[in-house]
């Protein structure tokens, strides 16, 4: 026990052995978990299929609401209290909600493949799933305590193969699907094929489709399918053995898990082509009740620019760059290539042009040997390291000049770093006066500036005394012009550069060197894993090396046994090295015989494996209809729980609550995945999730020693203001709460010295829901008093009767009540639940201090606090005389008439100083205010037959006068 918990001692036990105490919580809170279990409390019915209630009402006609947690993942450390607190929060709503009428859907499943089990395996032996299942059941053992009104027979996990069954299914849904641009929407690939055989849609390079082999036929498809393999630049990381997406790498260039080196090399691999949705990802966040602050995050991450598509010609070859300022094009004095780009190869001459200063060539004798050494660099560093803005710009001449398509003049080609292969084309034209990049690197490397883009700033046009680009839109161009000798030129100058944008990307549209365009920051996104614990892929290869979708029908793919789990990493610094996945050990897995459809044959199992993302993407579908076996949701019961309606016109779960980290990458490929089977039929809600809601996070101190290294915090001594451990001084910061940083709470040690209901009640009433907040286990007592006084004005601690009285409730305990009920219940909507449990106790010390509690009122009282504080709500429910649970009783509604207060106090100032008080009615008008307030006496007094220059009423509560 800690020093603030106030024990029942056994002195207390013999005077009060009724009170509510840790030991009474603790019977009370385990019997009705059992109770709600035993009963299905929480069970809600679908309209259709195997949880259909034939002994409910018409399903279908009643109001729902579909209540989601971010899926969590079964951790071998358990919880700490900072876990719980949305967990929390969307039972409290559910158990509002249900309360109030609603069918509510409140699950929660595990998100439980990946990387840490892995890990585990690999040093212990223990199977991933073993462990992980370990993990779930103690996962589930804890909220179970927490009593979370959950329906059970819900909850999934993705490792299940019934569930993982389904993954790979809309995988191959995807796999099986291209994007029809002109229909804006997904279609069956086998229509493609179609419109490929019978001439209707030309072949690419206009060749017959019937003459193609498989493989050519496939290699086709592979350019339109939602998901296909093919070499792409990837962050390999040999230290891990595995590639990782940009989102996985750190700004320093190393990995997220590990912090291992990252290089970048070209390795096949499975790509999902989520940027076919990039203008429906962001035009359909219109019609989501998201923070504006994370639609933001998706808009910024998508980046979708308008601009141009440019040919610069070098030689018989050209690059084309992708522009949002084709107005500048008179200003592009030199090139810049991502050092990956297939074209330099190309254009690199033998040796140096005559004049090239030292400075371009990297001091290398060639520029094959120049582009060699700056590649090898290059792929060193992550994309987030290369974007970030570094003081020293590098890069290298290739040797190769382009032709400027305006104004015909030569520029130099360089490759850098900053220039990425996953935006744009790969390629820039550097106008670096009026690009601040462009312009640091044109001052490191000594190259030409031209203005183009009047200043308006007071600069002249000369960019040789600039510090900095000029870079603005609100402006004219200048020194843009090209029209002598040649009757095909084109003058931008003195347009404006809204006009000009236009005028340019005719003309290069009229002589096909380019045309308006749109272009995005979102990249594909790369779906395999180089791990073992992990979806495996439906996919199998014919000797010929082409690929094949296996049938439903052979679902689910099950991850094989193998000997070692581990994948096969290297030294962390080798970037030569490519993967070897570890399930190419099993090869009786990896080889195997299948029918196809055209008898036996030998085929290669697809041995990477899906990305831990891919089980989160559709799991709200699953909640809907976790033991359908015939489809991957019912459509019955997905219109009934995520249909469009007008309040939600895009259709989702009616709350999502979870952190604000995952503002992109599980949102933006849950709304991807969603989307395309919105387009093939299989669901119809085009969004996943209507309302999202992000939760604070938990602190706690964290406590260093003098080599920075966390201490437990739990046995911290504090004397003087100065904090110690083992006698030793160390220093206290604030923190995340967790196992390493030693800081960690446990959920189980609160529930055992106050109670589950006073967890619940402190996490509640720690502040906004949306803000951080930190621990303090010394506050944690007060919720605890406070149910021991709502338990003392219902229930005799001598006797355990009831001391309720069957007294009709006065005017003032129906006010009291009736406005507690009214704000609470606007709290609750809101999602406000520290203000509703001020509310509550605000009440209950009401009934404390006066000395009774009618019957009629403690009812009201344990309905308004059961979505909180639910186990000692259903006691007190079953003590004050009811059999059933109250979970689907009416919540409290406010009469309207105790809501409004009989009068107000009116504040009457003069110049500034209090000279009366008034109590008016609520309805009063400024009009009758001000009348009132300049007849008071005390008023009068205090004017003394001064002028009133002014009066300003604001009724019900001021008036200010202002006297001569």
């Amino acid at each position: 026990m800690s020093e603030t918990t106030p024990a029942s001692g056994a002195a207390d036990t013999a005077t009060a052995p009724f009170r509510y105490s840790a030991a009474l919580a603790a019977e009370i809170e385990s019997r009705w978990q059992d109770i709600w279990e035993k009963e299905g409390t929480f069970h809600a019915p679908n309209p259709a299929g195997d949880l259909a209630d034939p002994a409910a009402a018409d399903v279908a006609a009643k109001p729902h609401s579909f209540i989601m947690d971010m899926f969590p993942y079964p951790s071998g450390a358990g919880l700490h209290v900072g876990h719980p607190l949305g967990y929390i929060a969307t039972d409290v709503f559910a158990r509002y909600q249900r309360m109030n009428g609603f069918n509510v859907l409140h699950t929660l499943g595990y998100d439980s493949f990946g990387l840490p089990a892995e890990q585990y395996a690999v040093q212990t032996g223990t199977h991933p799933r073993v462990s992980t299942e370990a993990n779930i059941a103690n996962m589930r053992h804890q909220l179970r305590r927490l009593g979370l009104g959950h329906d059970p027979r819900r909850s999934i996990a993705t490792i299940d193969p019934e569930y993982y069954r389904w993954t790979q299914w809309i995988f191959l849904q995807i796999f099986n699907s291209w994007y029809d641009e002109q229909a804006h929407r997904a279609r069956p690939i086998a229509e493609l094929v179609a419109a490929f055989a019978d001439g209707t849609r030309e072949v690419p390079g206009g060749r017959d489709w019937a003459a193609l082999s498989g493989a050519e036929r496939e290699e086709v498809l592979g350019e339109y399918r939602l998901a296909y393999a093919k070499e792409v630049p990837v962050n390999w990381c040999p230290g891990l053995g595995t590639v990782l997406s940009n989102e996985e790498v750190t700004a320093d260039g190393r990995s997220e898990r590990g912090n291992f080196p990252v290089f970048k090399s070209n390795l096949r691999q499975w790509m999902m082509r989520i940027t076919a949705y990039s203008d429906r990802l962001i035009s359909d966040l219109d019609l989501l009740d998201w923070p504006e602050a994370i639609k933001l995050q998706q808009r910024n991450w998508i980046g979708r620019s308008e601009g141009a598509r440019v040919d610069f010609a070098v030689g018989e070859r050209k690059i084309t760059v992708f522009t949002t300022r084709p107005d500048t094009l008179f200003g592009a004095t030199y090139m810049v290539l991502a050092p990956e780009h297939d074209l330099v190869d190309t254009i690199v001459p033998a040796a140096w042009p005559e004049g090239t200063p030292e400075a371009w060539t990297g001091g290398a004798a060639t520029p094959a040997e120049a582009v060699t050494a700056y590649r090898a660099a290059a792929a060193a560093k992550s994309d987030v390291e290369r974007q970030v803005e570094a003081k020293v710009k590098t890069g290298v001449f290739t040797g190769a000049h382009a032709v400027n398509p305006v104004s015909g003049e030569p520029v130099p080609v360089f490759i850098a770093d900053y220039v990425l292969m996953g935006y744009g084309t790969g390629a820039i034209m550097a106008v670096p006066a009026h690009d601040h990049r462009d312009f640091a690197f044109a001052r490191a490397f000594d190259l030409p500036m031209r203005c183009v883009v009047e200043p308006t700033d007071g600069r002249d046009e000369d960019p040789a005394g600039w510090d900095d680009a000029f870079d603005t839109y609100d402006s004219v161009i200048v020194n843009s012009a090209h029209t002598e000798g040649t009757e095909d030129g084109i003058s931008l100058n003195g347009l404006g550069v809204v006009d000009a944008k236009a005028a340019v990307t005719t003309w290069l549209t009229a002589r096909g060197i380019g045309e308006g365009t749109v272009n995005y920051r979102l990249r594909d996104w790369l779906f395999s894993r180089q791990r073992y614990w992990g979806e495996p892929f439906p996919i199998v290869y014919d000797e010929d090396g082409v690929m094949h979708a296996l049938p439903e029908s052979m679902l689910p793919v099950e991850v094989p046994q193998v000997d070692d789990y581990s994948p096969h990493t290297y030294d962390p610094f080798d970037s030569t090295s490519t993967p070897k996945t570890p399930l190419s050990r099993n090869e009786d897995w990896v080889n195997v015989e299948l029918d196809l459809g055209d008898g036996v044959k030998t085929y290669r199992r697809e041995t990477n494996t899906m990305p831990n993302w891919a089980g989160s993407c559709w799991y709200e579908l699953r909640y809907i209809d976790p033991s359908n076996r015939e489809q991957v949701v019912d459509p019955a019961n997905e219109q009934y729980w995520l249909g469009p309606t007008e309040q939600k016109p895009g259709g989702g779960a009616d709350l999502y609550v979870g952190g604000a980290e995952h503002a992109v990458l599980h949102l933006l490929y849950a709304r991807f995945w969603h989307k395309v089977l919105h387009d093939l039929g299989h669901v119809s809600s085009v969004e996943p999730f209507h309302k999202l809601f992000n939760q604070g996070m938990i602190t706690a101190d964290v406590y260093r020693d003098e080599r920075g290294f966390p201490v437990p915090a739990a046995e911290i001594e504090e004397r003087d203001g100065q904090y110690f451990w083992q006698g030793e001084p160390v220093k206290r910061e604030a923190g995340k709460m967790g196992k390493s940083l030693k800081n960690a709470v446990a959920p189980d040690e609160i529930a055992d010295e106050y109670g589950a209901d006073t967890l619940r009640l402190y996490e509640m009433s720690m502040g906004p829901l949306d803000v951080s907040r930190p621990w303090d286990t010394r506050a944690v007592v007060g919720s605890y008093r406070f149910l021991q006084r709502l338990w003392r004005n219902i229930v005799s601690e001598t006797s355990g009767e009831l001391v309720v009285t069957d007294e009709e409730p006065d005017e003032a305990t129906l006010r009291a009540l009736h406005k507690a009920v009214d704000g609470v219940r606007a709290d609750m909507a809101g999602l406000r639940f520290n203000t509703a449990v001020a509310k509550a106790i605000e009440l209950n010390n009401y009934l404390v201090k006066r000395g009774s509690t009618p019957r009629s009122v403690a009812e009201q009282v344990v309905l308004m606090v059961a979505p909180l504080a639910p186990h000692i709500a259903e006691e007190l429910w079953r003590r004050l005389g009811h059999g059933d649970s109250l979970a689907h009783t009416d919540y409290p509604v406010a009469d309207p008439a105790y809501v409004v207060d009989e009068s107000v106090t009116c504040v009457v100032q003069i110049k500034g100083k209090v000279k009366a008080r008034l109590e008016v009615a609520p309805s009063i008008s400024d009009a009758e205010l001000e009348a009132l307030a300049l007849a008071d006496p005390a008023v009068v007094a205090a004017i003394g037959g001064a002028e009133v220059r002014k009066v300003i009423a604001r009724a019900p509560k001021l008036v200010n006068i202002v006297t001569g």
